[in-house]
């Protein structure tokens, strides 16, 4: 069958790149690179970290259906690329998306299989002191974050997993848990299924000319 559809989503400032890329160190999977409008960040770079485009391409993209999901998040749209994601799920390979809320729940609405996990703050004065720290937004501008956050944080009962963002070590492993329970489902193990009841011809005869020579005959099975 094809491969699982991983997305991963939760407020801005919650550590998701961070949590993201140990993930992808420590397990295979395809990651599908998002697309926005909003400017680069200092050390983010096109087509690594983002698809950086302006408004009306990103638009015109939308019309023609060639995103999976969008959304429009502190005056920026953000969106999902269709075709890299269709084609790696029909390859096998296992895809995590790492997108917004409102993206989030448009992918679960096309695709119902899809594996939705939130990545939460300890809380949001942490998340507010992270954001501060971070040192990239002004007061306005981490007021509205804190804002969305919290309307975001109250929708994560919609989603599949929850994952506590506290300590980043913990929360990768809780990730990768999440990942090796989804992958082990009876639906997914169809292969091993069928694999566990094969008989080798030559392992048997082998096998059995043993037990021959030990025991002077086989055992009723």
């Amino acid at each position: 069958m094809g491969g699982c559809l991983f997305v991963m989503t939760g407020a801005s400032g919650v550590g998701k790149g961070t949590v993201r890329a140990k993930v992808l160190e420590r397990t295979r999977l395809f990651y599908s690179i998002s697309m926005t409008t909003r400017p680069p960040r200092p050390g983010e770079r096109h087509g690594v970290d983002y698809y950086f485009v302006d408004r009306p391409r990103f638009e015109a993209l939308l019309r023609e259906g060639g995103l999976l999901e969008y959304a429009e998040y502190v005056g920026h749209l953000y969106g999902t690329p269709r075709l890299p994601v269709e084609r790696a799920l029909e390859r096998g390979e296992d895809v995590l998306l790492e997108i917004e809320v409102q993206g989030a729940l448009q992918v679960k609405a096309k695709v119902p299989e899809a594996v939705l996990i939130f990545l939460l703050p300890p809380s949001l004065s942490e998340l507010k002191r992270r954001l501060v720290y971070r040192g990239q937004d002004s007061p306005e501008k981490i007021a509205r974050r804190l804002e969305q956050a919290e309307w975001e944080i109250q929708d994560a009962h919609r989603f599949d997993y929850v994952v506590v963002n506290d300590v980043l070590e913990e929360a990768v492993a809780d990730f990768l848990a999440i990942l090796t329970a989804e992958r082990r489902r009876t639906r997914r193990m169809a292969r091993a299924l069928s694999r566990a009841l094969e008989r080798d011809a030559e392992l048997e005869a082998e096998l059995e000319e043993i037990l021959r020579r030990e025991h002077g005959g086989t055992r009723d099975r």
